[in-house]
């Protein structure tokens, strides 16, 4: 393996919105400082993504000073939505966890509302260090996630990506390659190490954080969605599903959890641990 580095970051202030890249972040335990801090809920409580509303990859979300964000999508006019008082909570399901958030005002309902054609709220997780702990089978006590799928943080890398593609160009549907990183959502983008190597990672540290290697990242219909268009088509889960198969997931990436504080920066060194 060559020197390995970190080459973008990601944070998505709002779950399944497009999202920002910053040239660094501050790691706190349960993720990225201010991503996947916000979500949509439908009438039932139930988190809306880009599985139920791949619309929602044209819509973005930027993260203002304080916590708040800023939504922008096609068709309509830019809206502020400051971070709530939680004075109290609303009961939501993000898959099988039960979770407690603090809504967001009238304003952002209906402008999420308009924008989808479907009634949804807007949710923002108040103390992501006690709300919703990471999936038990794969935690040590005390790890919490925000809004996120399962874990804290997603890394892929760039020589894996290129690895799928060329499997994609060979495959059934090669038109529809070579697919973008951004397909995949993921927060750390890895530059410099051998495609698949990630497999074998159990620990490693960017810059001054050190992070655990939780499990792999089971990927879903999202990442067939275009997140330029909100189109669909068939890759990459039609190359996954023959190449890249585990106790019945399709993966792609790892999912992380901080093993401390601290802050990355674009370039940083990645030192694979174990």
């Amino acid at each position: 393996m060559g020197h390995v580095q970190l080459l973008s970051i990601h944070v998505h202030p709002v779950k399944a919105f497009r999202g920002q890249a910053p040239q660094e972040v501050v790691v706190e335990p349960w993720g990225p400082a201010g991503d996947r801090r916000w979500a949509l809920i439908d009438h039932g409580g139930k988190v809306v993504t880009q599985r139920q509303q791949p619309r929602l990859a044209l819509a973005a979300a930027e993260l203002l000073p304080g916590g708040g964000v800023r939504l922008s999508a096609p068709g309509l006019e830019p809206l502020t939505v400051p971070v709530p008082e939680p004075v109290g909570t609303v009961s939501m399901e993000i898959f099988r966890d039960k979770v407690e958030g603090v809504l967001a005002d009238d304003a952002a309902h209906a402008w999420c509302s308009a924008y989808l054609g479907a009634d949804v709220r807007l949710v923002h997780m108040d103390d992501p260090a006690t709300r919703r702990p990471v999936d038990p089978g794969h935690a040590r006590p005390g790890e919490t996630v925000a809004f996120a799928d399962g874990y804290p943080l997603l890394a892929t890398t760039t020589a894996s990506l290129d690895a799928l593609n060329s499997l994609i160009a060979q495959g059934d549907h090669a038109e529809e390659g070579p697919l973008p990183m951004n397909r995949f959502r993921p927060n750390l983008v890895l530059t410099g190490a051998d495609a698949w190597a990630e497999d074998g990672w159990s620990r490693l540290a960017v810059g001054e954080v050190e992070f655990r290697v939780a499990k792999p990242c089971g990927r879903c219909v999202v990442t067939t969605t275009d997140q330029d268009t909100a189109t669909r088509g068939k890759e990459p889960l039609h190359t996954l599903g023959r190449h890249r198969r585990l106790d019945g997931k399709l993966i792609f990436g790892q999912n992380l959890v901080p093993l401390g504080r601290g802050t990355i920066r674009v370039g940083d060194a990645v030192r694979v641990i174990a």
